[in-house]
Parts: C-alpha cells; structure tokens; sequence
C-alpha cells in the first residue's frame, strides 16, 4: 500500500508518502493556497495508477480536501490530535507524520465515510445538526449566535454557501443569483479567499455578503485558543484585502461546531456567529433533486440555508439552485444577505 499525508500551511498544502513499511517511495509535493482541485485531481489519478492501493491521511485541523477524495473511491482516514505530535503554530503537523501515521498505525486512524464526511467516527458537542428549529434563540449569547433570522425579519429566507470560493462552481453559483437577481451570503476559507481574490471582489460588487470560515476549515474544538484566533484573524484579513473593505463582521464555523472558543475571543465583540436551520446535505452529494427538496420541504420564514460552493464538485448544487429560488419566491419569500443583528 501507499500512504499519502496531507498536510495544509499559510499557503497551501503539502503532500508526502510512505509504503507500509514505512519507506519512503515518492518525492513529496507543494500546492499552493486554492489548490486543492489540482491536489484532489492528482491523488485520484494516482490512486488509478496503484490499483486503489493509496491510503491518504489528513487531520481534524483541515476539511478541505477529503470529500473529493472519498466522491473518487480514494481511502481517506482521519488522525486525531492525539495520535499525533504538536503542531506548529500555524499549520498542521506536517505530511510525512501524516503518511507514517497511516503506514505504522492505520488501525487508530478512522476511515472517512462520504455520507458522514470529516467527522466520522467523532462524537464531537455541539456540532450542528441543521435539523433544529432555531433553538438557539432562546439561548443567552443568541444576539451573537444564532442559527434564524430574527422574527423582524418577515418573510425573509437566507441562502448562504460554504467553502470557496471553489472556481468555476462558484462562479456558476453566482452567474445563477445574478439570472435571478436575489443576493446570498458566502462564508469563505481563507486559504480560498486567499487565491481567488477576484471572486470575492465579484461577490461584493453583486451586492451579496460575505462571511469568515476559518482559514484551513479546521474541527475548532481540536485547537488551543490561540489557534482558533489565527484562524479568524488570517482569513478575515484575507477577506478584507480581497474586498477592499473591513474584516467581515459575520462569522461560521466548520461544522457549526465550536462557537464557544470564538465568541470567547477578545475580538468577539465585532462578529455574529451565524448556524442554520435547514441543512440541505449537498456536501454529500446525494442529488440536485435531493438538494432542492430538502430546502422546499423544510424552508420558512426566518430560515438560513446552508449549501456549499466548495470542499469538493458542486455541480450538483449549481444544478439545484433555480428549483430553489423559484419555489422559494413562487412561496412569496424574500431571498436577503445576511447582516449582523
């Protein structure tokens, strides 16, 4: 077998590999930030190549690439914080820990599965499940973290995308909202945002909102506070910079899991922690007419949709938006960008 460690930095990510006896057969390879298409399309090719013998390993402080690895067939498995040495300051532990892992220890390492993605196997609190009915509104912090608008709102539903910007699907993403001229909120990864500088731009100017989602889409809860602060801070300069504007004031975590770390933060004074209350699994690729459905079905007023423009082919979301808008306007709701409260 090949083990192949993924690991992300503050420009992109990197890639070693072992064989199950622990040598090392392949020079190791860089991507740079936005590339995790390229390094997906690479992996899976090699996959081929070795007859599905490769085995990647990635760690919870990165969600960015596994989902398109495991649409491929490729074997992803998951090692935890601690199954590994400390990181460095910025960044995960690096990829040829990661492939060693896989190559001496794969029996503790999970596999990841599609249909439950970055968290198989991880019983993690309060990760968001999407599937409640905005129960945070009655929670004392909910001013800042909330998953519905607030009843003021009317008959407002919000549609908001996870992960990008993820060129050419977020580019569709938008060319569908700008057919229908109805805005959407974008929380973005800062290693994204970093190389697509002029998608964000384009957002802006189309009048949609855009929101921080963490640099590296780490599992927040696996990192110190001084990692969480990093991860917010980079990638809203990111965004700033991008935009020509201030850090944006409208925050998402991965897997709507650690909010408490963030809010926690000295800086939390300026940022909305924003969840959701419909869930349309799109990450899991289960089917535009799944996707649709799940947000007709179960959309309402004050609902926040999530929905994802990167993390792996969203061709299926691209293909589900204009059912999406249209029933949703042809109910009389109002599609709006998010703001903070």
């Amino acid at each position: 077998m090949l083990f192949a460690g993924i690991a992300w930095t503050a420009t992109g990510f990197d890639v070693a590999f072992r064989d199950d006896a622990g040598v090392v057969p392949a020079d190791p390879g860089g991507f740079t930030a936005g590339s995790a298409g390229e390094l997906v399309g690479r992996l899976v090719q090699l996959d081929a190549a070795v007859v599905h013998q490769l085995v990647c390993v990635v760690d919870s402080t990165q969600g960015m690439v596994d989902g398109g690895l495991m649409r491929h067939g490729v074997a992803v498995h998951r090692a935890d914080p601690w199954l590994l040495p400390l990181r460095p300051a910025f960044g995960s532990v690096d990829a040829d820990t990661l492939a060693l892992a896989g190559a001496t220890r794969l029996v503790d390492l999970p596999r990841l599965v599609l249909t439950e993605g970055s968290l198989t196997g991880r019983d993690v609190p309060g990760v968001q499940s999407g599937r409640g009915d905005g129960a945070l509104e009655g929670d004392p912090s909910s001013a800042r973290r909330w998953s519905r608008l607030t009843s003021s709102a009317g008959n407002a539903v919000a549609l908001t995308f996870d992960d990008g910007p993820n060129p050419p699907c977020t580019d569709a993403i938008l060319d569908v909202l700008e057919r229908y001229d109805v805005p959407a909120t974008f929380f973005c990864v800062g290693l994204q945002a970093r190389a697509h500088p002029e998608t964000l731009a384009r957002m802006t100017a189309a009048g949609h909102a855009i929101g921080n989602h963490t640099w590296s889409h780490p599992l927040l809860p696996d990192l110190t506070p001084g990692e969480v602060a990093g991860q917010v801070d980079r990638t809203a300069k990111a965004i700033a910079l991008a935009t020509g504007g201030q850090p944006p004031p409208l925050f998402r975590p991965p897997y709507g899991a650690g909010a408490d770390a963030v809010l926690a933060s000295p800086d939390a004074v300026t940022i909305d922690t924003v969840l959701w209350d419909v869930d349309t699994g799109d990450w899991a690729m289960p089917g535009s007419s799944t996707i649709a459905r799940a947000v007709l079905t179960r959309a309402r007023p004050g609902s926040i949709v999530l929905m994802h423009d990167g993390g792996g082919d969203r061709s299926q979301t691209v293909t589900a938006l204009p059912a999406i808008i249209e029933g949703l306007l042809g109910r009389d709701l109002a599609l709006v960008p998010l703001s903070p409260r």
